[in-house]
């Protein structure tokens, strides 16, 4: 209890972004959705302590989640040279102060993430490719390959270093994880037909958590809202609960005497181990106890230690799985930093192995191996990745001879559960309301065209503006940027010049170059900058335009805007169809696409679409008919 209110106090009072998993808010943010604070330096403290204290208080949670995202801030903070708040700045960082830079960090400290997590490099860099990044080219993938093979290395050297439990228990086991010690696994057609029914369940029982979990997520953001104590108060309980559990239900399972010939000492001493006595007699041991009286680690070797059928009681199997189950549902969504990789795959592994151990006297295939598939098929359930998890699940059992069941397992259980709902982190993006832009457009958005979705009066400003209109402009707007339209004398006709930054202005209207004649003075203004002015801010540390004090007399004058104008933006004619616009949005990593007319004699401009313009709820907002072709 005192770990879990340690851990929902950091989460709690110091950052409310760090709770949860961190995936899809990374996820979310390399799609182009900056949410604030979730990759700052506080979030990247509270994740590691409050990951900690949240594992070591025996919650049903992971600690790959949170190492995700933990990667992804250490990734944050590089990519913008520090931190100048907590006076940690590297100027040979500035390199990498730009969008493309520093989304591509954040990418490698994703995989770097799921590497150290899982020990598993190839599984690092798949997960980023597959999951975590939206967009993807040559480059990446040898960058994230390096990265997660540098983490490969460090932390082989970490495990050598603890050998002999002088970490206790970091580094058991080596790099394989979990160790599937099992004969040839050769399978017959009913052996085929055991693995599809296995991932056929497994997509039915992932579906179903995706629905509680939601369901659970949206209930406890009420409650979190009526302030921190609450979220405090809502941890308590559950680890009340949980605690509860892990202690109440061994009783439910009889003794079982130690197996003869046994390699491991029975009755387990200590705090690792395969056979706990609880309250048995001598030389027996309490299945369920060894289950849940051990770390997560060490109940998923227990699950997929091969041969001994008799090991574990089918009730024992049955009660561990709809406790893993149900506490992995209700412990998501609290205030504490939590994976959902460990919970899914506990009790993935539990019902395999219990459908393994029923089909036994019909298949040749192991219990253990039945056990790995089972985890397989309720991750590719709930999570909906394939070629990732495959890896990550072969790195992390060193057993290759699986590779084909567990591709097939994989799949169908993928297959099944989209039928009924998306993937668990699509769920949470969407519950959190971020704007993601999917890979795909939706069907209706071809029957509309470019200039249907413009929304809202279109601010422009000329190539010379007045400051007191630039000034007026960004107060009574949230807009980032805005178009730049040259007229005479600067130009014959009114002509798009292209396409100028809140941030940029800022920095403009900062440093006071402004003239009284409205004439173009660019040169001039450009010797008094450098180009680390513009670069893109650290987390919270932009120029606001209340910091920034105007007399009268300034706000009568003229500024330049050319020099700091993109001259080049990425334009669509306003016939264009929304999902060809949509898809050039996406797959270009844009933040603003300008609409220009196809007619002659017209505003040069007839709109500005952003990432909000090609959300669902706002087309179907402007066009409700389009509901019923959903």
């Amino acid at each position: 209890m005192i770990l879990a209110v340690a851990a929902a106090a950091l989460c709690a009072y110091i950052a409310p972004a760090a709770a949860g998993s961190g995936i899809p808010e990374v996820k979310a943010y390399l799609n182009g959705v900056d949410a604030p604070s979730i990759l700052a330096p506080t979030t990247l403290f509270v994740k590691i302590f409050g990951s900690i204290f949240g594992v070591a208080a025996g919650f049903v949670v992971g600690k790959e989640g949170p190492m995700v995202h933990t990667g992804s801030c250490i990734a944050n903070l590089l990519g913008q040279g520090g931190s100048r708040k907590y006076r940690l700045t590297w100027r040979w960082l500035r390199h990498f102060k730009n969008d493309r830079d520093r989304r591509d960090l954040i990418t490698c400290g994703a995989a770097a993430g799921v590497a150290g997590a899982f020990r598993a490099p190839v599984g690092g860099v798949l997960f980023a490719l597959e999951e975590a990044a939206s967009w993807w080219r040559s480059a990446l993938l040898w960058r994230t390959f390096f990265t997660t093979a540098v983490v490969a290395v460090v932390l082989r050297g970490f495990v050598e270093l603890c050998r002999g439990g002088k970490c206790g228990l970091f580094g058991e086991g080596g790099l394989i994880m979990f160790e599937v010690n099992s004969a040839k696994p050769a399978y017959t057609t009913p052996d085929l037909l055991a693995v599809i029914f296995l991932g056929v369940i497994g997509g039915l029982l992932g579906s179903l958590y995706n629905y509680l979990v939601d369901k659970v997520l949206r209930t406890y953001a009420i409650i979190n809202e009526k302030g921190p104590i609450f979220k405090v108060l809502l941890v308590m309980i559950i680890s009340f609960l949980t605690s509860c559990c892990s202690f109440g239900l061994p009783w439910l399972s009889k003794c079982i005497p130690c197996p003869p010939h046994l390699r491991d000492q029975c009755p387990t001493v200590g705090r690792s181990g395969h056979y706990k006595n609880f309250q048995c007699p001598p030389n027996h041991y309490n299945d369920l106890a060894s289950l849940f009286f051990t770390t997560n680690d060490d109940a998923i070797r227990n699950l997929f230690i091969a041969g001994s059928d008799k090991r574990f009681l089918l009730s024992s199997l049955l009660i561990f799985f709809v406790a893993i189950y149900f506490l992995g549902i209700i412990t998501y969504g609290i205030a504490i930093p939590s994976g959902l990789f460990i919970p899914v795959i506990l009790a993935g592994a539990s019902y395999g192995r219990l459908v393994g151990s029923l089909l036994s006297p019909f298949t040749v295939l192991d219990v253990g191996l039945f056990a790995l598939l089972g985890a397989a098929s309720f991750l590719g359930g709930t999570m909906r990745m394939t070629v990732s998890l495959c890896v990550i699940l072969l790195e992390l059992t060193n057993n290759l001879l699986m590779l084909p069941l567990v591709m097939l397992v994989l799949l169908i259980s993928k297959s099944v559960a989209d039928c009924f709902n998306k993937g668990v982190y699509d769920q949470i993006v969407q519950m959190k309301g971020l704007p993601y832009m999917e890979a795909h457009a939706e069907p209706y958005m071809r029957q509309l065209i470019a200039s249907d979705v413009v929304s809202g009066p279109l601010v422009t400003f000329a190539g010379v503006e007045k400051v007191g209109n630039i000034v007026h402009a960004l107060k009574v707007t949230g807009h980032n940027g805005f178009p730049v339209i040259d007229e005479p004398p600067f130009s014959d006709a009114p002509e798009l010049c292209g396409l100028v930054l809140r941030s940029h202005l800022l920095v403009l209207l900062k440093h006071r170059t402004f003239t009284k004649e409205r004439g173009m003075t660019g040169s001039s203004i450009m010797r008094n900058f450098k180009a680390h002015d513009f670069a893109k801010p650290g987390s919270g540390k932009g120029i606001k335009l209340e910091d920034i004090d105007i007399s009268e007399n300034e706000m009568e004058m003229y500024v330049d805007l050319h020099p700091i104008t993109n001259t080049s933006p990425y334009t669509v004619v306003e016939t264009m169809s929304l999902a060809k616009a949509a898809l050039l949005f996406r797959e270009l990593g844009l933040r603003h696409l300008l609409v220009v007319p196809k007619t002659p004699g017209r505003p040069p401009i007839v709109g500005l679409l952003t990432r909000h313009d090609f959300m669902p709820e706002h087309v179907l907002g402007l066009y409700p008919h389009f509901h019923s072709h959903k």
